[in-house]
């Protein structure tokens, strides 16, 4: 089960790049700023990222069933006109 403090984290990370995004996106903030913002959010995305794919990597251990991987896909994955028979 995932640690609490890892959603918190994952959480309070994408909260942090939605705020740099309305900064970057607001006309008024100076260059130098803009560009720190856009730095840190490198370097928050790539937290995210890895804290993505390491909730993937425990999926797939989860999944894991006879020493074979079983692969489940999720629901944006199936078309939407798509019916399984």
């Amino acid at each position: 089960m995932p640690s609490k403090k890892t959603s918190t984290n994952f959480a309070s990370t994408l909260q942090e790049l939605e705020a740099l995004a309305r900064r970057l996106e607001d006309n008024n903030t100076p260059l130098e700023q803009s560009l720190k913002d856009f730095e840190s959010g490198v370097q928050l995305i790539r937290q995210a990222q890895k804290a993505l794919q390491e909730a993937e990597q425990k999926v797939q251990m989860l999944l894991d069933t006879d020493g074979g991987t079983v692969e489940v896909p999720f629901a944006d994955d199936v078309d939407e006109g798509e019916v399984d028979e």
